[in-house]
Order: C-alpha cells, then structure tokens, then sequence
C-alpha cells in the first residue's frame, strides 16, 4: 500500500490536507488525534471520524511483530509480517535509530548478502516503510532511520521517496537523519536532490577495483568506484551532508593495503566518511570477517591520511542477524525454500 492511497481514503470523506496531515501525524508519532487546544471532534469532519475505525484497522494490518531478537548491543532484529504474509527485517538500532527494509528481496545479487540470494519477490509500499517506523516507535524512541535493510531503495524510488517526505514532514524527523543507502544508481542521484526532503546518503562501495565491483555486486549498476565518488561529492556538497561510504570488510578479499591505498586516493579532500563494516557471517555464502586487529589498522591508516573512518560492528552479531538470515530462518521453518539462486565465489586477494 502506498501513502498515497490513505490519503485518497481521506480526502473521499471530505478530508482538507490539514486534515490529513493530522491524521498521518497521529499514526506515524503514536499519538492522540486530539492536541491540548482543540479536540479531533472539533477540528476534523464527521465523514473522517466515521472512517477512521476501519482505516486505523488497515494502518495496523500493514506490519506485524513476527519475532523479536535483542542483541547485547542494544540493537533488535525485528522481522515483520507484511499484510499479505510476506516478511521484512527491521533493525532497532542504539541511539534511537532504527534500520527499514524498502524491498522483499533483492536483485542486487551481492555475493555477500544473504537477502540477495533469493532474488526480488515485491516491491514494498511506501505506507509499509513508514508502518516499519510506526511499529519500532510502539516499542521505543525512534529519531534517526536508515534504508538499509533488506533491499536497494533505489530499485523503489517512486515509494521510498515518497516515505521519506513523511518521515521528514509528519513524522518529524530531521532530514540529515534519514540515511537513503545504495549501492549506486544514476535515477537516485538525478531524482533525490528534487525532493522536498533530502535525505543524507550512503554508499556502498565495498572496493576500489571496478572489476571486483562487478563481481561483488554482479546486478548493481555498472558505475566505477571513481564516478561514484565523483556522483557522491556532488551530492554531498548540494544538500551539505557529508557521504558515508560503506564497506564490508570480507577477509582476504578487499581489505589489503592495496585497496586502503585506493580509499585514500578516492576520499582524500572529499566531504566523506568512510564506515568499515566487518562481515556478518551467513553461513554458506563463503565469506570471513577480517580480525577485529585488522579492521582496526586498516581505519587507522585512513585516519592518519585525513579521511574520517569508523569502525562499526554490524548491530545484532551475537544473534547472527545479519541482514536477510531472519527471514531466511522463517522461511524454512515454515517449510518453504528461498529461491534457488547459483552462488558465484570469486577468488581471493594475493
């Protein structure tokens, strides 16, 4: 279901836009339609009051708690059913954040992604994004979100888009904190800076090597790591957020002094920062995570040339959630098989 579609529900009962962005605000903040100067009953028409029993039934009805898996980072791995049966991830994140899936699946195909192997089922509406959030904030303070869960909003434009004006309007959250990650698309770069809402952006860039790019991210965009960064810094200096380059530390694979090299020839001098991830293991798919030692030089090399790195560890680690692995547990417990995907494996770094 899209927003749009509430809204249509709204003003067909004789809602004005004042009416329906108290309503949407209402339901996306988790609080009463009435304010401390004036009732719903005074403010909003019959015909809407009469309607919103059973739209308030529909909200509810778009994201489900399936299952609930606290880490002892502070983060939770929720995986959430969708009205139709179908199942997302999100991820209570510390410090109030919280990470959103925009698709059921990927088409991506990351070698390294447990959620890309099973290809893209369904695009997720734009009301379920912002159901993810309104379901996170019934359990706990939500002021920051990151579309990074399970899909690449940027194969979504039209919904993600469209969530992110109300999550920087009514659901009042403040652009620079709403994280649009991609691994890269020229529609997102065209499309995001037009919005009334300019969300800060991440980029996955995973390696400096075009070649070994492609081989990572076999369906993503075919855009060298040079026109990205380029793409990125325009980005960064229109909207004035910094870009936060993203990079799965897989051992033996792109954490060589090489590919260090690489970042510092690609970031120096720009409005970035760079966030080392060290892979979440997915059984199966044939990945190591470097040592926590390594990871640790390889972000200090970068800070010691200028560029801002962090090294963080991907939320949920002691539950092995990486992103993908909920649903995938679900599924074959219910008995049901992900779809068969071929795995490329590629050869190691010397």
């Amino acid at each position: 279901m899209r927003l749009e579609e509430i809204r249509q529900q709204l003003r067909a009962a004789g809602a004005k836009t004042c009416h329906e962005e108290r309503v949407l605000r209402a339901w996306t903040q988790n609080v009463g339609l009435d304010t401390r100067h004036r009732k719903a009953e005074d403010f909003l028409p019959r015909a809407v009051r009469q309607l919103l029993p059973a739209l308030t039934g529909q909200l509810d009805g778009l994201a489900r708690l399936r299952s609930e898996h606290p880490g002892e980072d502070g983060s939770a791995r929720l995986l959430v059913e969708l009205a139709d049966g179908q199942t997302v991830e999100s991820v209570l994140l510390p410090r109030d954040g919280l990470c959103v899936s925009t698709q059921v699946g990927c088409a991506v195909g990351c070698l390294f992604c447990m959620t890309g192997q099973e290809g893209l089922l369904r695009q997720v509406g734009s009301a379920e994004i912002v159901a993810q959030v309104v379901l996170a904030r019934r359990r706990r303070k939500v002021t920051r979100v990151v579309f990074m869960g399970m899909g690449e909003p940027s194969h979504n434009l039209d919904n993600v888009m469209e969530a992110i004006e109300t999550l920087g309007t009514v659901a009042g959250i403040g652009h620079k904190n709403l994280v649009f990650s991609t691994v890269g698309d020229r529609r997102a770069f065209e499309r995001l800076p037009q919005g009334p809402v300019k969300p800060a952006l991440a980029l996955s860039l995973h390696t400096t090597k075009a070649e070994l790019r492609t081989k990572l991210l076999p369906k993503a965009p075919r855009i060298d790591p040079d026109e990205l960064v380029d793409l990125g810094e325009h980005y960064a200096r229109t909207t004035g957020y910094p870009i936060q380059y993203q990079w799965t530390l897989l051992a033996g694979i792109n954490d060589s002094d090489e590919e260090i090299e690489g970042i510092i020839r690609l970031l120096k001098g720009k409005y970035a920062m760079m966030n080392f991830i060290p892979y979440n293991s997915n059984e199966g798919l044939g990945f190591e995570r470097p040592s926590w030692e390594r990871a640790s030089q390889l972000a200090g090399r970068l800070h010691q040339s200028g560029i801002l790195a962090r090294l963080r560890n991907s939320a949920g680690q002691d539950v092995d959630g990486g992103c993908g692995q909920l649903r995938a547990r679900a599924t074959a417990a219910d008995g049901t098989t992900l779809r068969e995907k071929p795995l490329k494996r590629i050869a190691r770094a010397g």
